[in-house]
This record gives C-alpha cells, sequence and structure tokens, in this order.
C-alpha cells in the first residue's frame, strides 16, 4: 500500500494485493477475505529531522520524499513496518541481540563450510534475546515479542526439524519461532538451529561470488510484536578454496 501525492488536497492510496492474496483471490471459492493490511516508511530518511529539526524537516519530508510503488512481493514490501503502541509514553525500544554459537552477529558473519564432513560446519545454533538498554524504562508489555519471523534464502538454507510457511518466488522462506519468556532484563528469548542445505557445483557455481570463493546470503529476523528487525550475513564456503 503506498500514499501517492500529487501536490493536490487529493491523497490516492494505491494498494495492491500480495502475491500469496493473490493466489487466495484466484481460487475464487469465496474463501478470500482482506483480513490485515500492512503500512511502512521505508522511504523516509529520518535523518532530516537531526539535521533540521522537528518542524523544518517534517516539511521537508512531506514535500521532497517519493513514495515507493506498492509492491506485491512480500519478500520485498514494507522492509520498515509501521507499529502500533497503545501506551502513548513509549519512548524506548528494546534492544535486540542474535548470537551464533555465541558470538555477535553484528560484528561476524555465520560461516558454513560446504560438503563439510563436520557437523558443526554445517549447522549452527542461533539464540535470539530481547532485552531493554540499560538505563531506559522497562520494555512495555505490547513490544514484548511472543514469536519472530525468520527469513532465509530457500535455496542454501532452512530451520532444522521446521517447515516454511511461505516460500515466494524470490526463494525467500519465511519460517515462525516461538518465543519464551526471558529472565532477568531479557524480556524474550528463543533459539533455532540453522541449516546449511547441500549445494551443488552448478548452484554454487552461479551464486558465488566473482573470485568464487564462497556464497553470501542474509538472514532476517523480526520480532512479531515489537516490530524490530535485524539482519545478519551468512558466508557459504567451499572446502577447497576457504
Amino acid at each position: 500500500m503506498g500514499f501517492l501525492d500529487h501536490s493536490t488536497n487529493n491523497i490516492i492510496v494505491d494498494a495492491v494485493l500480495t502475491d500469496a492474496g493473490r493466489r487466495a483471490l484466484a481460487r475464487n471459492d469465496g474463501s478470500f477475505q482482506v483480513f490485515q493490511f500492512g503500512l511502512g516508511d521505508d522511504e523516509v530518511d529520518y535523518n532530516i529531522i537531526q539535521h533540521y529539526g522537528r518542524t523544518v524537516g517534517k516539511e521537508k519530508i512531506e514535500k521532497n520524499t517519493p513514495v515507493f510503488e506498492a509492491l506485491t512481493a512480500g519478500s520485498l514490501a514494507l522492509k520498515h513496518r509501521l507499529v502500533s503502541v497503545d501506551n502513548e509514553f513509549v519512548t524506548h525500544f528494546p534492544l535486540f541481540t542474535i548470537n551464533a554459537g555465541g558470538v555477535d552477529t553484528s560484528t561476524t558473519s555465520v560461516t558454513f563450510v560446504r560438503n563439510s564432513g563436520e557437523e558443526n560446519q554445517k549447522r549452527t545454533k542461533i539464540n535470539i534475546d530481547v532485552a531493554n538498554k540499560t538505563g531506559t524504562p522497562e520494555v512495555d508489555v505490547q513490544l514484548i515479542d511472543s514469536s519472530f519471523r525468520v527469513e532465509l534464502n530457500h535455496l542454501f538454507l532452512k530451520i532444522a526439524g521446521d517447515q516454511p510457511n511461505v516460500i515466494f518466488t524470490d526463494n525467500i522462506a519465511v519460517y515462525d519461532v516461538d518465543a519464551d519468556e526471558g529472565t532477568g532484563s531479557i524480556t524474550s528469548t528463543s533459539n533455532f538451529l540453522l541449516d546449511l542445505k547441500q549445494l551443488t557445483d552448478t548452484t554454487f557455481n552461479i551464486y558465488s561470488t566473482s573470485g568464487g570463493n564462497f556464497i553470501k546470503t542474509f538472514v532476517k529476523v523480526t520480532g512479531i510484536n515489537s516490530g524490530l528487525s535485524t539482519t545478519f550475513e551468512v558466508r557459504i564456503n567451499n572446502p577447497t578454496l576457504s
């Protein structure tokens, strides 16, 4: 969905069905119903507010920001979704931390070795923790995640013991991973096993970097309630070249 302002007093809404919605509509059996829609602010550069101040910055954003065309691909649309919170006094979002084998994924990529005989080189445990930042108020109950949405490339990766909810046409698979209540400062926590799929030489050569040394892909994790998301890099090395 997009709002298209043509410098008039009119607001034009550009709304489209996602690919999943279009498939449901095409069944033509009376089961299709629109039960949710999403809004986002992918186009907005909030650095403008910091640079020009709230009043001037807001005006510049409203008048100069181009609006993206609404996309039907659910894996591409609305990278930064808006979150609704009833509590008007919420001033801070919690922190999102993801570790792979005890290593912070925000600074280090997750590495797999293709065709390796060692299981620990083809599987790693991903731990997700959500907590409030030191010195900030406790996380509002509406922002405590009950589950996490995990998006990954279905050609290369999978979550062990689970099946994706949907696989988009660009091979992005979406999983739902349940969360548990945390302890101490951690409000919610979860973990899953990220597995490397068996890759043929043809697949590796098609998707590897120009040097042919590794494949670079990404995994995105989004909190269902908080709307927070983070992306970490995964590298798949070729054992003969790594």
